[in-house]
């Protein structure tokens, strides 16, 4: 079997008894989950630090963790799950959530925290999983529209998640991490009795340690048919977004005196655009304009929210902001399926694993450039323009990213008919 020819014998949903409202339900409760702590997670560190400073420090320290233990995981488990099948590997990806929730909850020290952001991380590959899933049941040129739906779970998920840990912790700030770890393990139970297999015994591959491995599977993603640059812009794109992800509860509190309750009500609008962006406006934007060129568009609308964002004095226009960046929600759909559709049918759980750890490798490398940013701004008055150093620094590496993402469309042909066809309108 080449790596780029799909085999013969493969059929998708329609032969099949998994589905994509199985998945969706899935994806939708894990993210409600990890939404519930996002708002509270930094103001729980805050509890065991004496100053700003070093909040925002071991804010930094916490997400560093957490990604590198997600950078090595995410191929194992996606590996895993190519041998093995998608519904086992998220059942230990369920049970390790549920565990780290908890253990973030009863933390008594920094040490305890950090132990339980590492489990997290650990076993945070249940996106990659859940793609590898979609890959499973979706013929290529449908993917860019599934992997829009799981888009749209992550908005609902980040609607609900952030705006009910906003009410919980103003309350207590454990309760958001106990809720959590409740809803991670109801996961659990659902994907045991109800979640059905993706992956028939007849597609799955022997699992190896030296193509598991991050750098290893890294390497191999690299190869597939020329998309390595696309694989940088992505990367690019990953490190100013989770720049954002590591800066934004403590910077709006920083500089807009935010508390837990409006960063909540902040999250939940952005899970609104993404659920609206990803779930109504990325099929028809691709079947018009082609995957190459919503992705474009999409890390442009990124790049001016992140300048306005460091420009901005406003609680008013924060929000303004947000809402405006809609389309900036669209790139991930596309760019996914155009990697998907590079990768053999055999090894899509490996490869998602893989996409994944280039994300955990951003998340890893994010706190290292935003908390040195964080402290630089946390004692500048809020109308200081350098107060918005994070995002400065955000948006010229999202400007990275569209330079790169351009090139690598120069190089890479197109494959699927929306995009030939968009490519002969240009």
């Amino acid at each position: 079997m080449t790596p780029n020819k799909q085999p013969d014998n493969i059929t998708f949903t329609s032969a099949r008894s998994a589905s994509m409202g199985f998945i969706m339900l899935v994806v939708l409760i894990d993210l409600l989950a990890i939404g519930l702590m996002v708002p509270v997670l930094p103001m729980w560190i805050g509890q065991f630090t004496a100053s700003k400073d070093e909040q925002a420090l071991w804010y930094g320290i916490a997400s560093f963790a957490f990604g590198v233990a997600s950078f090595v995981s995410g191929p194992i488990l996606g590996g895993l799950s190519d041998r093995y099948g998608r519904r086992p590997v998220l059942l230990i990806g369920f049970f390790g959530l549920a565990l780290n929730f908890f253990m973030t909850g009863l933390a008594t020290s920094m040490v305890a925290l950090i132990v339980a952001r590492i489990i997290g991380g650990g076993m945070q590959a249940n996106m990659a999983v859940a793609n590898a899933y979609v890959s499973d049941i979706t013929p290529p040129e449908q993917r860019a529209a599934q992997f829009g739906k799981l888009g749209a779970m992550f908005g609902v998920g980040f609607i609900l998640g952030p705006l009910l840990g906003g009410v919980l912790g103003s309350i207590d700030l454990r309760l958001p991490f106990f809720l959590a770890g409740g809803l991670a393990l109801l996961n659990w139970l659902y994907g045991y009795f109800v979640l059905p297999e993706s992956l028939p015994p007849e597609r799955r591959e022997a699992f190896s340690w030296s193509r598991a491995n991050p750098v290893s599977a890294l390497k191999r993603l690299f190869e597939l048919r020329d998309v390595g640059p696309l694989v940088v812009a992505i990367a690019l794109s990953v490190l100013a977004q989770f720049m954002l992800h590591s800066s934004w509860v403590l910077y709006t509190h920083f500089r807009l005196g935010w508390d837990v309750s409006m960063v909540a009500w902040s999250l939940t609008l952005v899970g609104v655009s993404a659920a609206l962006a990803q779930g109504l406006l990325v099929k028809p934007l691709v079947s018009k304009m082609g995957r190459r060129k919503v992705a474009m568009l999409s890390m442009a609308s990124s790049a001016l929210a992140y300048l306005a964002y460091a420009l901005n004095t406003t609680t008013w226009g924060m929000f303004v902001i947000i809402a405006l960046n809609l389309l900036s929600h669209a790139s991930g759909p596309a760019l996914t399926s155009i990697i998907s559709e590079a990768a053999d049918p055999n090894e899509q759980g490996r490869v998602m694993g893989s996409v994944s750890s280039v994300q955990s490798l951003m998340s890893v490398l994010a706190p290292v450039v935003a908390s040195p940013l964080l402290i630089y701004m946390a004692h500048r008055a809020p109308t200081d323009p350098l107060a918005g150093a994070p995002f400065f620094i955000a948006c010229a590496v999202q400007l990275a990213a569209m330079a790169v993402l351009f090139w690598s469309f120069g190089k890479i042909k197109p494959k699927t008919t929306t995009d030939l066809a968009a490519a002969r309108a240009d």
